[in-house]
C-alpha cells in the first residue's frame, strides 16, 4: 500500500467526540484499550500499520486532550495524559507510541506558538488530525546534529530541506512537524501538510520492536513552508523548561505500559496454557509456589513503575501551576528521569519474564509473545538510561541542576 493511499485511509478523522474531562479521557482509554487488544501480536507478525486503530484514538478524541480549555479541549492533567498512553500501551504500545510527538509538539504550539498558529492547530487536533515528528535524522555524528535546512524569511516565506529518520507516526499524520536549522543556526519548527510538494514519505521502518510506529523516513525536497507555520524551537531552551520532562514522561508512560500488559499476558498464559513443574506437586502452574513468588516480585515493580510515573507526572503540574524557575525544571526532569530509569529496566525484565514463568510453550513463534521482549528493548533504546542516572547521582549528591537540552 503506498503512502498516498495510507493517508487516504487515514483521513476520516471528521467529526471526533470531544472529551471534556480528566475522568473522560480516562473512561475512553480504557474503552479504546478493549478494541485495539486483540488484534496487537497478528499486526506485529504481519507489520500491518494501525491505521483503524489510530484512527479510533482520533475519533474517540484522546489526541486533543491537552488542547487548552480556552481553546475547547480538555487541557486534562499531565497525570491523566500518562495514564491515558501507558493504558493505551498496555494493550499496543505502537499504538501508544504514534501519537507522542503528536503531543509533544502540540505543547510547543502552546507555548511558543502564535495566537494564529494556536488557533488552527488546536482546531486540527480537535477535528482528529494528527501531527508526526520529523526531527532525528540518520548519518550524523550525534543525535543534536540538525543538518536540515529552513532558509528564507518571514516575509517572503521558507524552504526546507533535508532528509529524516524514525519519523514516528508519519505515514499516519495529517501534519509534519520538522526540526531544521535556520541561516543563523537557530532550531526552528516548520508545520507543513504531509502532501506538500517535494515531501517523500517512505515507508521503510524495519526495527525487531515496535514494528507498526508508522516510523517513516521523510524527504524534503525544496519544501515551501509558509511565513506563519514556523515556530521558534530555539527559544524554548533558552529559559528553563519543562518542555523535556514532558516528552520524557510519554515515553516512560509508553514503557510502564508495555511492563503491565507483558505481566498481564504472562499470567494468563500460567493461568490457561503452562504445564505444572513436577517436584512442585500441584495440579496447575498458577499453583506453583514459586512461580506465585516471581509474580508477586515482577508485580511489585510494576507497581512502582505505576507509582514512579504517576510521581513524575504530578511534579511537572506543581513546578508548572508555580511558573518554571531553575530549580523546579530540575525537580521535575529529575523525577521523570527516575521513573523512566526505573520503567526502563521493569519493562524488560517483565517482558523477559514471561517466558521464564510459561516456560516451553510460551516460546512458540506462533504465539508472538516474544513481541512484548521487541518492543520493550527497542523502545527503551530512546534516550539512554546511563546519562539520566549520571544526572541523577549528580543532583543527588550535589544539588547540580541537570542541562536544559530537551532530553530530560
Amino acid at each position: 500500500m503506498s503512502t498516498r493511499e495510507l493517508h487516504s485511509i487515514a483521513d476520516t478523522s471528521a467529526g471526533a467526540h470531544r472529551i471534556h474531562s480528566d475522568e473522560q479521557a480516562l473512561e475512553r482509554a480504557w474503552a479504546v484499550r478493549e478494541r485495539i487488544a486483540g488484534g496487537a501480536a497478528e499486526r506485529d507478525r504481519l507489520r500491518e500499520l494501525p491505521v483503524e486503530e489510530i484512527e479510533l484514538l482520533s475519533h474517540e478524541g484522546l489526541l486533543a486532550i491537552t488542547v487548552p480549555r480556552e481553546y475547547g479541549g480538555a487541557e486534562v492533567s499531565l497525570e491523566t495524559l500518562a495514564q491515558v498512553v501507558s493504558v493505551i500501551a498496555s494493550a499496543d504500545p505502537n499504538v501508544a507510541q504514534i501519537p507522542q510527538s503528536h503531543f509533544v509538539y502540540l505543547e510547543l504550539l502552546r507555548q511558543l506558538g502564535t495566537p494564529p498558529q494556536r488557533e488552527l492547530m488546536f482546531s486540527e487536533a480537535l477535528a482528529g488530525r494528527r501531527l508526526a515528528n520529523a526531527q532525528s535524522e540518520a548519518g550524523s555524528k550525534t543525535v543534536a546534529d540538525i543538518r536540515t535546512s529552513l532558509r528564507g524569511n518571514r516575509h517572503e516565506g521558507y524552504v526546507l530541506d533535508g532528509e529524516k529518520f524514525y519519523c514516528t507516526g508519519s505515514l499516519l499524520a495529517h501534519w509534519l512537524t520538522v526540526l531544521a536549522k535556520d541561516e543563523e543556526g537557530h532550531t526552528q519548527v516548520a508545520i507543513v501538510p504531509v502532501d506538500a510538494q517535494g515531501v517523500t514519505i517512505v515507508n521503510d521502518w524495519a526495527g525487531m520492536g515496535q514494528r507498526t510506529t508508522a516510523s517513516g523516513t521523510v524527504k524534503l525536497e525544496h519544501v515551501g513552508v509558509a511565513p506563519e507555520m514556523v515556530v521558534p524551537h530555539h527559544r524554548m531552551f533558552e529559559r528553563p523548561q519543562v518542555y523535556g520532562a514532558r516528552a520524557q514522561l510519554i515515553h516512560t508512560a509508553i514503557d510502564v505500559g508495555i511492563a503491565v500488559g507483558a505481566l498481564g499476558e504472562a499470567c494468563e498464559f500460567v493461568r490457561t496454557a503452562s504445564r505444572p513443574w513436577f517436584e512442585a506437586q500441584v495440579e496447575r502452574a498458577c499453583e506453583d509456589p514459586l512461580l506465585i513468588q516471581r509474580v508477586g516480585e515482577l508485580a511489585i515493580g510494576v507497581r512502582a513503575a505505576q507509582a514512579l510515573l504517576g510521581e513524575a507526572a504530578r511534579t511537572i503540574d506543581a513546578v508548572e501551576g508555580h511558573g518554571v524557575d531553575e530549580a523546579g525544571s530540575a525537580r521535575a526532569s529529575i523525577a521523570v528521569a527516575t521513573a523512566k530509569a526505573f520503567a526502563d529496566r521493569v519493562s524488560v525484565e517483565s517482558a523477559s519474564a514471561l517466558f521464564e514463568l510459561g516456560g516451553t510453550r510460551s516460546a512458540a513463534n506462533e504465539l508472538n509473545l516474544h513481541r512484548h521482549w521487541r518492543n520493550a528493548r527497542t523502545h527503551t533504546l530512546h534516550d539512554p538510561v546511563r546519562w539520566k542516572l549520571q544526572h541523577i547521582g549528580r543532583y543527588t549528591l550535589g544539588g547540580i541542576f541537570p542541562p536544559q537540552h530537551g532530553q530530560l
